[in-house]
């Protein structure tokens, strides 16, 4: 299990999101800003519209998603070692 915050991921706060793999990260962070734009909070209404442009657009969105996937790669797993085992 790796831990990611939503400001990691180009949202506006340091909500942590888990999950055993990036995909999951991800997914966790769409639903948080959709919740949160949903919710009425304006901070979060720009990175959720990025969001939604990343699904429309998923070839131009590729750099994003290929630096989210090497930042969860590079984090130390929840019993401090990489992904590598060190």
């Amino acid at each position: 299990m790796k831990t990611m915050t939503c400001r990691q991921l180009g949202g506006p706060c340091d909500l942590e999101l888990s999950g055993e793999t990036a995909d999951e990260i991800i997914k966790a962070q769409d639903r948080h800003l959709r919740d949160a734009a949903r919710g009425g909070d304006a901070t979060h209404q720009p990175a959720h519209e990025q969001m939604k442009g990343r699904w429309r657009h998923p070839i131009k969105a590729m750099g994003w998603y290929r630096d989210v996937k090497k930042a969860f790669a590079d984090l130390p797993r929840g019993d401090g070692r990489t992904a590598t085992g060190r």
